[in-house]
């Protein structure tokens, strides 16, 4: 069976997260997303475990259910470096067994959805292994808390500690992260580090497993690549949408190339803000090859559908005028992977011809993209060459999007041929 999980989230026990992260409303608006999997996030804070266990069915030792939603037990743990690493628990026994190791080295472990640990990556992976824990980099290139603003390379960090995967994070894609020749013998995990159950929020990067259940031993094999399973599909954000994707000031978003951003010591000239070294420079720092491991899953870039509603009728992604239109069309094509990916141009028009339109130009790669950077979201816009035309005449439009702007995009059935 294939199965799209999103494993890494948060709860609203974390600092900066919606109160709205509960339980049900992951569940449902996993279904709407068309996710079978959610990581929980956070389940080594005591009260987000009792309201896991209060709340969904124990499916088996490290698998839970809430409407027909499978729940993995999975956090974010904090280094003494404050580097970020994700946890994928087998059973809540494990949870409290690794829990009560960490107290000692914690202050705000049963308090915070996300605790602080006194210890170096190395002890941490070391613990993990030792419990049967899966443990990777979160987010591994985001310029704050990420493994390589810390570190030159895994081993650095993790000494001889075993990882399993790591996690490309919304500014990164996997043929970024392969110009680093030690990440080849690694899984790759997209999830969204969710911080609001928002269809535009949860599940905006996924991975598509292939397994014959949907549970965390499945999924451990997937990771680690046994008996068959495998992920087929990591599907995320353009990098470019990300927000630490291109050098610049975290504070007034000013761009910078790295020789501007050294040659005025990382602080920005216009406003004094400290610039941020974007994902895509840093990579760059460390690239050693051009080559890819053949058994690499496609990458597909994904834009949230609602946020293509809300550039097209100029609304807040998050407004009801926004939600009206991107139920409708979820009610008519199931998923908004088959709306963004599939679904032919004519039937999308029947639902709504603008929105029909804006799909099809981030398809043909004529949808014009500002990256992200400092701290700030990229952002997607329309030509006004297409928002002009009819349906019919989008074809013969002529639009000029520099070669930067340009998605590479297929569909998912191609690529799954591909990857199989």
């Amino acid at each position: 069976m294939l199965v799209d999980a999103d494993l890494h989230i948060h709860s609203r026990y974390s600092k900066a997260v919606s109160k709205a992260m509960t339980i049900a409303n992951l569940a449902e608006n996993a279904r709407f997303k068309g996710l079978g999997i959610v990581g929980t996030g956070d389940i080594l804070n005591p009260k987000w475990e009792e309201e896991l266990l209060r709340n969904a069915e124990r499916v088996d030792e490290g698998t839970y259910e809430r409407n027909g939603i499978r729940f993995l037990l999975t956090a974010e743990v904090e280094d003494s470096k404050r580097v970020h690493h994700v946890l994928i628990f087998p059973s809540i026994s494990t949870v409290r067994e690794m829990r009560e190791e960490l107290r000692k080295h914690s202050h705000d472990i049963d308090t915070e959805g996300r605790p602080h640990l006194n210890l170096p990556a190395a002890e941490i992976a070391d613990l993990a292994n030792e419990l049967g824990v899966l443990i990777g980099p979160a987010h591994a290139f985001t310029p704050w808390t990420s493994l390589y603003k810390e570190y030159d390379s895994l081993k650095e960090a993790y000494g001889g500690a075993k990882i399993h995967f790591l996690e490309l994070g919304l500014s990164a894609d996997s043929e970024m992260a392969d110009r680093i020749s030690a990440h080849h013998p690694l899984t790759y995990l997209s999830n969204s580090d969710a911080h609001s159950p928002m269809p535009h929020r949860l599940g905006r990067e996924f991975n598509r497993f292939e397994v014959k259940d949907a549970t965390f031993e499945e999924i451990r094999k997937a990771i680690l690549r046994r008996g068959g399973r495998r992920i087929v599909l990591n599907a995320g954000l353009d990098p470019r949408l990300g927000k630490y994707h291109l050098t610049a000031c975290s504070r007034c978003y000013a761009k910078y190339s790295p020789e501007e951003a050294r040659a005025f010591r990382w602080k920005c000239p216009k406003c004094g803000g400290r610039i941020k070294k974007g994902v895509h420079d840093r990579i760059l720092e460390l690239a050693d090859t051009d080559e890819r491991p053949k058994d690499r899953p496609p990458y597909l870039r994904l834009a949230p559908l609602a946020e293509i509603i809300a550039m097209v009728i100029g609304k807040g992604v998050e407004t009801k005028a926004v939600r009206l239109i991107w139920e409708r069309f979820l009610r008519e094509f199931g998923s908004e992977i088959r709306v963004l990916v599939d679904v032919p141009l004519e039937s999308l028009a029947e639902v709504h011809e603008e929105v029909a339109k804006a799909v099809w130009a981030y398809r043909e790669g004529k949808l014009i993209v500002i990256p992200g950077g400092g701290g700030k979201y990229g952002e997607i816009k329309l030509p006004e060459e297409i928002r002009k035309a009819s349906v019919e005449e989008l074809e013969s439009v002529e639009v000029s999007v520099p070669e930067e702007g340009k998605p590479r995009q297929r569909s998912i059935t191609e690529f799954l041929k591909n990857a199989g």
